[in-house]
């Protein structure tokens, strides 16, 4: 959960799951529908979707116990090296360390490592596991990354009270500021959507996505293909009904990972009973607020006043 996303927001989503699902057996028998709904808001849905398939991984192939080697770690569904070192270290006492933004800070203002971390990551991870300890290695883990966040951070180091001073060559140097080298942003690419609200009598039509992209097994409304850009013209060839669509004025913006999607909300109303496609169904708008919708179907419903 805590990956792209920060404790504060976090906190009450975490608190729901380990209420709700307490165990990993639990959690493997939830129906990824209530999942995904339950991380409605969270963002980076893939997370929840690797969460879930995990929980059944662990219960069926390895009786409900998390295997602790870091190589069988990573090849659960959404464990990577910094997950699998994490749990090793601290769950399992192997010496191990986890390399999150913080530790990558640390090794490259230490060893005065000049090109950004996302560029050398394979020297960042070499450099860190030569200060693996066999002794406490999940203390250590864990003291580095509160080192990162607490005293080696981006802005305004502490670094007069820091305990590594003496071996860190950004600091005797005098060039902490430097580090980590910093990598040109490039600005997302923009893309224009169309987001179809379609209502029969007390009813509201939705769409369950393929388990995998953007939104994977949620219910979402109709949209053009939220991974291209969809000109103004061509988005009512995208619509779910050929009826008389009213386009809102203005757009609602959305900022996913690699992209920003600026949308348009189409709404209609149709009292005939149309044929849906498998992936699509009628729920009440009662309903609606039940569905765990993600966050740019909230604002969509926002803008066409179906949230109260």
């Amino acid at each position: 959960m805590l990956q792209q996303t920060t404790v504060a927001t976090v906190k009450a989503y975490y608190q729901n799951f380990i209420t709700r699902w307490p165990s990993i057996r639990q959690l493997a028998e939830a129906p990824l529908e209530e999942v995904l709904a339950a991380w409605a808001g969270l963002g980076y849905y893939a997370r929840a979707r690797n969460l879930h398939a995990c929980a059944r991984q662990i219960y069926e192939q390895y009786h409900g116990l998390f295997p602790k080697s870091e190589d069988e770690l990573q090849r659960l569904p959404g464990i990577g090296a910094y997950t699998a070192a994490a749990i090793s270290a601290i769950a399992f006492d192997m010496p191990c360390v986890a390399v999150d933004g913080n530790v990558e800070r640390i090794m490259t203002r230490l060893h005065t490592i000049d090109t950004p971390p996302k560029k050398n990551k394979k020297l960042i991870i070499e450099k860190s596991q030569l200060l693996a300890s066999s002794t406490r290695p999940g203390d250590f883990a864990q003291a580095l990354m509160d080192l990162g966040s607490t005293v080696c951070t981006p802005k305004n180091p502490k670094c007069l009270v820091c305990p590594i001073k003496s071996y860190c060559s950004a600091f005797q140097l005098d060039k902490i500021h430097l580090y980590p080298r910093k990598e040109i942003n490039q600005k997302k690419p923009k893309r224009h959507a169309a987001i179809f609200i379609l209502t029969n009598d007390r009813n509201i039509l939705i769409q369950k996505q393929p388990n995998h992209g953007i939104f994977g097994g949620m219910f979402i409304f109709p949209s053009t293909p939220l991974k291209q850009d969809t000109k103004l013209e061509a988005m009512l060839d995208y619509a779910p009904h050929k009826i008389k669509w009213r386009k809102l004025d203005g757009l609602i913006k959305h900022i996913f990972t690699h992209f920003v999607c600026e949308s348009h909300v189409f709404i209609g109303k149709t009292r005939s009973n149309i044929k849906l496609d498998l992936d699509k169904k009628w729920i009440s708008l009662e309903e609606l607020p039940k569905l765990g919708l993600p966050t740019l179907m909230i604002k969509a419903a926002d803008k066409a006043n179906l949230i109260n």
